[in-house]
């Protein structure tokens, strides 16, 4: 299941996604579910909640759609679950350092520079282009990190 990830396939799936409307959220988790296990549309489905940083300009959807993707892989839960959940913990703090270190935040307002989950912040991001402009980029390298890390890789920038 987990195996080999190719980094450009994942960043270019994950863009094609959110090209085709899909948010943040769903277009780096919905690139990663069919090959763990799970129908795209029901990712997609999952996901919807993610997007617009939680839809309070809080986390970045691709981010949460990242740590979806880690706890699909390697996840677990329940009496016997604690080496799976210790593990997802960890894979998502590393996640957490290589988005971090490249992009400087994980919050979806500080990295677009204004509050998509109001109107007004909503008017501008669109105004400005900023969902392509800023978070296609994002979403491509969240897609990518989480591509190396389920091929053991260590994150590239």
């Amino acid at each position: 299941m987990v195996g080999q990830w190719d980094r450009e396939w994942a960043s270019r799936q994950a863009v094609q996604l959110f090209a085709d409307r899909c948010n943040c959220a769903q277009a780096v988790f919905g690139t990663f579910a069919p090959k763990l296990g799970l129908d795209r549309s029901a990712a997609i489905r999952l996901a919807t909640g993610f997007g617009v940083g939680l839809a309070m300009g809080q986390t970045c959807g691709a981010v949460s759609g990242a740590v979806m993707a880690l706890g699909l892989a390697h996840g677990g839960g329940g009496p016997d679950g604690d080496e799976a959940k210790g593990l997802t913990y960890a894979l998502a703090g590393e996640f957490f350092d290589a988005f971090r270190a490249a992009h400087g935040s994980l919050c979806c307002r500080e990295l677009i520079g204004c509050d998509p989950s109001t109107p007004e912040g909503l008017r501008l991001a669109r105004a400005e282009d900023r969902f392509s402009r800023i978070c296609e980029g994002v979403v491509a390298h969240a897609a990518a990190i989480v591509a190396d890390m389920l091929s053991g890789r260590e994150p590239a920038p």
